[in-house]
């Protein structure tokens, strides 16, 4: 994990929740930690990490996450064993 996917982890798991991370990271992340991210119907996308599997909805127009989801990825992360 490089430095950029560090700091996105521990944006995930600051609180008060940010609303400023993009997406793009996200899925950086979720496979710089051995997982794999796949397009879905629509904007859904569904990631997979460590036998753990969760659907997300990509963001647009706008690259960045809202705090929902943010929310929904830091949970997501913890189910999968991943921590900051």
């Amino acid at each position: 994990m490089n430095k950029a996917q560090q700091a996105t982890l521990n944006a995930l798991f600051v609180r008060p929740t940010k609303a400023d991370i993009r997406w793009s990271a996200i899925e950086s992340l979720i496979r710089a930690s051995g997982g794999e991210v796949t397009e879905r119907a629509g904007s859904r996308v569904a990631a997979r990490l460590n036998g753990v599997t969760a659907v997300f909805h990509r963001p647009h127009p706008r690259p960045e996450t809202k705090k929902g989801a943010v929310e929904a990825v830091r949970q997501f992360l913890m189910n999968a064993g991943v921590k900051p």
